[in-house]
């Protein structure tokens, strides 16, 4: 691992770092929001199963849904299955929950129409909801950790893509570089009210600045 994977993993993905610290206080704020979660049915839209095991916190049932697969060996108060959040089977969809989570996902989706069907099957599967995702214009793109990338030519962006070293996954060619760029778009405030017009916004800041959105309906 080079010097600087390894300080992206000292900030972003290390237990300790500044990135588990800030997941770990996210867990708090959930808790304080939905003090009943313990007692709740949750369904994860793109989460994983890992994510839950190390949680501080520990719901009724949780339902993990997302288009990788999952480990077959969960306990028993979780349940995985692969499936599209923008495009449920009726075997999700027609079920009911206490609440939806989703943490960094909606940004991930493909485009306009496809954040619309999503947080319609948020609104559709509970009643209350917690989504989350990174803030377009705070100043370092949260995936790539590089200053302004969000606001650079997607040219440019493809090929920082394929030589940052800082990014997560290089890749091989610049044609990958720029599909993996066209793949996540960041979100605003206005966006994130026209998607969840039911619900509060909530801001997770770091030095006064706004680093992520949450859309949170508790009732």
């Amino acid at each position: 691992m080079s010097v600087l994977h390894t300080l992206r993993n000292r900030v972003v993905d290390a237990p300790g770092s500044i990135g588990a610290r800030k997941r770990i206080r996210r867990w708090a704020w959930l808790q304080d929001t939905f003090p009943d979660i313990g007692s709740m049915s949750v369904i994860d839209l793109g989460g994983t199963v890992e994510a839950w095991l190390r949680a501080p916190i520990q719901p009724t049932a949780v339902h993990v849904v997302n288009l990788e697969s999952q480990p077959v060996d969960v306990p028993d108060w979780i349940r995985t299955d692969r499936a599209d959040a923008c495009d449920l089977p009726d075997s999700i969809a027609s079920r009911r929950y206490d609440l939806v989570f989703s943490n960094s996902v909606i940004e991930h989706v493909g485009g306009h129409i496809q954040r619309i069907k999503f947080a319609e099957t948020v609104r559709h599967l509970a009643p209350r909801y917690w989504v989350q995702t990174p803030y377009r214009y705070f100043p370092i793109e949260p995936h790539w950790l590089f200053p302004g990338f969000q606001f650079l030519p997607l040219a440019v962006r493809g090929q920082i893509s394929r030589y940052w070293p800082l990014v997560h996954t290089q890749p091989e060619s610049r044609a990958e570089g720029v599909r993996s760029a066209m793949e996540i778009e960041l979100l605003s405030q206005t966006e994130m009210a026209f998607y969840f017009p039911d619900a509060i916004l909530r801001y997770e800041k770091v030095a006064g600045l706004i680093k992520s959105l949450i859309a949170v309906r508790t009732k």
